[in-house]
């Protein structure tokens, strides 16, 4: 006599049975039980370490000192001003059949934060040619909570992006975002890696789950399978990990997280990056231990939505064998 597989019995149940099977039993329970602990800390108001965004007066408090210097309607415009900023990321050992790839990076999109600044991205990206679409996480306003608005403005986005996008995950999302994710046809690299060919040769993509808050990124079991002298390129949301990744021997990261700061001093100094890595990783182009990186400020805002001096960007990338 056999045993009969057990079958969910809700909702719940079949959202841990479906990240079991796509994540591996360990790695799902892992990610929901940090979030489920997180949560009870935050509605139960457990404020023992600072972060900001899980502060629910901050936004409040922030807003009314913008208004009390005069700056709260100019940072809301400045929040809606996206840039299309160029990057090229010079790679000897590229292969030939990826001279001049292109790869839109977008990140921080925060897509329920404002529903201004999301048509701004749609409009922003609707005329750019490129061959590649990556998202390095925090889709989502919020740390905690519902998740259907964040899914609502993905699956607005995803209409509006080319070809298939691939993402990873950020602080501000949720992992029970993934099945609805991929359903709307994002591919998530949960630490894992997807060959991207063009004819007949293969650049390798690897992505991390959140590095930051989490702390469920496995560089290993990314990169483990690829190959010695392929180029690489990892998506990760924040750029703590540049170190880890520079000995794994990536060739490329692209990250976010840090908003270049958002709210910066003139001549763009960030007030705080929530980052802990140097400061010269927090906004752009950079350089370290023979790895290249970008560090993108992102399209979206956290908290509030306002801007100074960090203007917001979608990125695109350019690979190419040719010198610096």
């Amino acid at each position: 006599m056999t045993a009969r597989a057990r079958t969910p019995e809700n909702q719940d149940e079949l959202l841990e049975y479906r990240l079991s099977l796509r994540l591996g039993p360990v790695h799902a329970r892992q990610r929901l039980g940090i979030e489920r602990e997180a949560e009870a800390k935050v509605f139960g108001q457990d404020h023992s370490s600072f972060h900001l965004e899980n502060w629910a007066t901050a936004p409040g408090f922030i807003r009314t000192c913008l208004r009390m210097v005069g700056l709260w309607g100019r940072g809301q415009t400045n929040s809606l001003r996206l840039n299309t900023v160029h990057n090229r990321f010079n790679l000897p050992g590229l292969p030939e059949a990826f001279e001049g790839f292109r790869i839109l990076h977008l990140t921080d999109l925060h897509v329920d934060m404002d529903e201004a600044n999301l048509q701004a991205v749609l409009r922003q990206i609707e005329p750019l040619d490129y061959d590649l679409c990556v998202l390095t996480g925090d889709y989502r306003k919020l740390t905690w909570g519902p998740i259907e608005g964040a899914l609502d403005g993905m699956a607005r986005l995803r209409d509006g992006i080319k070809g298939k996008p691939y993402a990873v995950l950020g602080n501000h999302d949720s992992v029970r975002m993934v099945p609805a994710l991929e359903d709307l046809g994002y591919q998530l690299l949960m630490n894992e890696m997807a060959p991207i060919e063009r004819d007949g040769q293969v650049l390798y993509l690897a992505g991390v789950d959140d590095a930051h808050f989490f702390k469920v990124h496995n560089l290993h079991q990314a990169g483990d399978k690829i190959p010695a002298g392929g180029t690489s390129i990892l998506l990760s949301h924040t750029p703590e990990i540049w170190r880890e990744a520079a000995h794994a021997g990536y060739d490329v990261f692209l990250c976010g997280h840090t908003h270049g700061g958002q709210i910066c001093l003139p001549g763009g100094i960030p007030v705080t990056l929530d980052s802990d890595c140097p400061r010269t990783l927090g906004r752009g182009y950079w350089r370290m231990n023979g790895m290249q990186g970008y560090t993108s400020p992102g399209s979206g805002t956290s908290v509030v939505n306002v801007r100074l001096n960090c203007p917001p960007e979608v990125t695109l990338h350019t690979l190419t064998r040719g010198p610096d």
